[in-house]
């Protein structure tokens, strides 16, 4: 008897994640044995470019020797101890570090975004509450939203394919309209669609502001609800607003932070300070679990003493792991010392070009980029695009996975000149062989 492949043992022993299992019959799972840079190596040696980051958390790239040496020599010192009632040097560098870079502190530590979601809902309704305005526990977010799987984080998440099957369960949260630059009207700018999005908001909390404890978004782009891309100066007004309504402003910096959006966070490129900022993904550099809540003083202040009932009572046993806090810190280093921003833009400059002519194809809609990120909305029929893109993709050696029929990439920050033909050469190439199947039947699935 043949041994079972890599991919036939995960179908059998493996739930894997936002996929219909079934379709898997016709869809092969991508076997990966090693990475290398920007690049994923199959049990077969095929090379696929990994052009989405592998869910938006790889920087450097795979296998970075610098960011490999920083957790061997974590790993010698300190693997885990439990953070209640410990401490350990990893984490409070990470803490003094993501304080001076964001301007708040007392930082909190999770394992994914979801998580950090679910910390500063809670911190913002308990900061209320400890200040004797309890009824101030509700929330609202942006038409669109995306924070999170888990409930709380669901419960703010305005994309139906992932809360509708557990809307019974969510507390669910208002919505205001999104300040998505594409849906500005003859002769407005996106500036203009964020000054309408606000207005909107202004109405909404002069009525709700009483019962209403924070404005949860995600800064300049709503990766998950299709990279929609918004003018800063939303951000500016919101701020007003929530210093005018005293609402909490929640930034979500989990995708948009650490240089997607060509700052470090997006949020600063419109010279706002949130209350509380959400960082994970590229936050240890795509190489273990980690997240992180960042908050004011007031805040902080709001819950110091000895009673239990006021105190933060979140955790969870890998909190601020050594491991993940030393990975971050690598992450840290190795932003500094490629001046990563910088060089940031001059490959921008490089992947844009390269990207004209998917720009200029016919079907193409909306075509927009900011920092590090680009999309296209495609003019197609096709129900299961971002699958049967995603499968042609797999064909021509890229990672792309479409939302909807939203085309985006978002690579790691370490491509060569050669590595950026390929993608933008072969990013064309299969558009037009996945368009070429429109007149085909659906396959047997639904969604990306």
């Amino acid at each position: 008897m043949l041994r079972e492949s890599l991919a036939e043992r995960s179908l059998a022993a493996v739930w894997h994640p936002c996929t219909p299992m079934k379709r898997h019959e016709t869809e092969p799972l991508l076997a990966v044995q090693s990475a290398q840079g920007p690049w994923l190596i199959d049990t077969d040696g095929r090379r696929y470019l990994d052009a989405i980051s592998s869910w938006w958390v790889n920087l450097f790239g795979h296998s970075h020797p610098y960011m490999r040496t920083a957790l061997v020599q974590q790993l010698e010192q300190l693997d885990h101890v439990m953070l209640a009632g410990c401490t350990h040097e990893a984490v409070v560098e990470l803490s003094e570090q993501l304080a001076a870079l964001t301007g708040l502190g007392h930082a909190s530590y999770g394992s994914d975004g979801a998580s950090a979601t679910e910390m500063a809902l809670k911190m913002s309704a308990h900061y209320w509450r400890n200040v004797g305005q309890p009824e101030k526990n509700g929330f609202v977010g942006l038409a669109g939203g995306y924070h999170g799987e888990t409930v709380g984080a669901l419960s703010v998440t305005d994309v139906p394919v992932f809360r509708s099957a557990y809307a019974p369960l969510l507390r669910l949260s208002a919505t205001v309209p999104s300040p998505d630059a594409r849906q500005a009207l003859a002769g407005e700018s996106a500036a203009d669609v964020a000054g309408r999005a606000a207005a909107a908001l202004q109405a909404w909390l002069a009525q709700h502001h009483a019962q209403t404890a924070a404005l949860v978004l995600e800064p300049l782009i709503q990766c998950a609800a299709g990279m929609v891309m918004y003018d800063q100066l939303y951000l500016r007004l919101a701020r007003a607003l929530c210093d005018r309504y005293q609402v909490h402003l929640i930034v979500d910096e989990i995708a948009t932070g650490f240089g997607r959006t060509g700052s470090l966070f997006a949020y600063q490129q419109a010279d706002i300070r949130p209350d509380f900022v959400c960082l994970s993904k590229g936050l240890t550099g795509g190489t273990l679990p980690l997240s992180a809540v960042l908050t004011t003083d007031t805040v902080y202040q709001a819950f110091y003493g000895t009673d239990a009932a006021r105190a933060f009572l979140h955790s969870h046993s890998y909190t601020g792991n050594p491991l993940a806090c030393r990975a971050a810190l690598a992450t840290l280093e190795l932003f500094e010392q490629l001046d990563a921003l910088q060089a940031n833009q001059q490959l921008a400059q490089q992947l844009s070009a390269a990207l004209a002519p998917l720009n200029a194809y016919a079907r193409v809609r909306n075509a927009r980029h900011m920092g590090m990120v680009w999309a296209w909305d495609i003019d197609t029929a096709l129900p299961d695009f971002a699958q049967r893109y995603h499968a042609a993709a797999k064909q021509r050696g890229l990672l792309l996975r479409p939302i909807g029929r939203t085309l985006y990439c978002m690579p790691p920050y370490v491509l060569t000149s050669d590595d950026v033909q390929h993608l933008a050469t072969h990013m064309l190439a299969a558009l037009e062989d996945c368009l070429q199947q429109e007149a085909q039947p659906p396959a047997d699935f639904s969604f990306a």
